[in-house]
């Protein structure tokens, strides 16, 4: 497996904004690490109810990233975030030799977390973690901003804005990236810039999964499920995808007017509409 991390003091840095991050977080909430075949786990709960969401951040995100969507699902349900082992946060910083032992990793997750109703969200790959997971005893499965499904485009701004941020990162690069993946007129919060900067510097970034084979995505055609994605994608244009969503999963594709790649931070409360909707 493939080492996340430069450096040993960057995976501490990591690993300290992130602890800060949600020891300011006001929300109640508690945090707790599993063992599991992919390392140790890092997950966060919040909220209570009936139902539970298991939440999988997308790339280069986690929990500590995700606290927008996290509070306006705690404010619905019961809420648990995981950091995907291999991306940045608290979880093991080692990649899976494989993409579909993350749907292993979601099992003992889902063990864990020890839900009567279970809904599994992910979004971009953590959408496509979502996917390799096996269906039973998931009450519902909403994937946001999905990857695995179509493969994802870059448009030439994005890459421009993309590679500058990779090769020498700062603060005004990281803010225009985000800016490419937020809506149009949307100013990316200082925390994420923050971290977004800390990424480029520390971390050896992913490329975007591939689409999965039909195999992985026909194992949902029984079970509750939406696509949710923004209008401004700058990666997941809305024709080829609501083509995809039709096709190999049989959905009509959901589209969040106002929102780019990271709808969980444009459209929290739609996110967490629904979500809920799937209860």
């Amino acid at each position: 497996m493939v080492d996340l991390y430069r450096t040993p003091a960057g995976h501490e840095a990591i690993r300290s904004w992130c602890t800060v991050r949600l020891e300011e977080w006001a929300v109640p909430h508690e945090r707790r690490t599993v063992p599991t075949a992919l390392g140790e786990t890092s997950l966060v709960t919040a909220g209570e109810g009936p139902a539970t969401v298991l939440y999988l951040p997308g790339t280069n995100f986690n929990a500590a990233s995700s606290l927008t969507l996290a509070g306006a699902l705690a404010a619905r349900l019961r809420v648990v975030v995981a950091d995907l082992p291999g991306q940045p946060g608290l979880s093991a910083g080692r990649r899976p030799p494989d993409r579909l032992a993350y749907g292993a990793w979601i099992a003992e997750i889902v063990s864990s977390v020890a839900a009567d109703r279970l809904v599994l969200a992910g979004h971009s790959l953590g959408a496509a973690a979502a996917l390799t997971a096996d269906p039973a005893g998931v009450q519902g499965l909403l994937l946001l901003d999905p990857a695995g499904v179509i493969r994802l485009r870059v448009r030439p701004r994005t890459l421009a804005a993309t590679l500058p941020w990779l090769l020498r990162p700062t603060p005004v690069r990281s803010a225009r990236l985000l800016g490419e993946m937020h809506a149009r007129g949307r100013s990316p919060s200082p925390e994420h810039v923050e971290w977004m900067t800390l990424v480029a510097r520390h971390v050896r970034t992913s490329l975007a999964p591939s689409p999965l084979p039909h195999t992985v995505l026909d194992r949902w055609q029984d079970t509750p499920r939406a696509v949710l994605s923004g209008d401004q994608d700058c990666f997941l244009p809305v024709p080829p995808l609501a083509a995809a969503a039709r096709a190999k999963l049989g959905v009509d594709l959901d589209v969040a007017t106002d929102a780019g790649h990271l709808t969980p931070e444009d459209q929290p409360a739609r996110v967490a509409e629904a979500i809920s909707a799937l209860a």
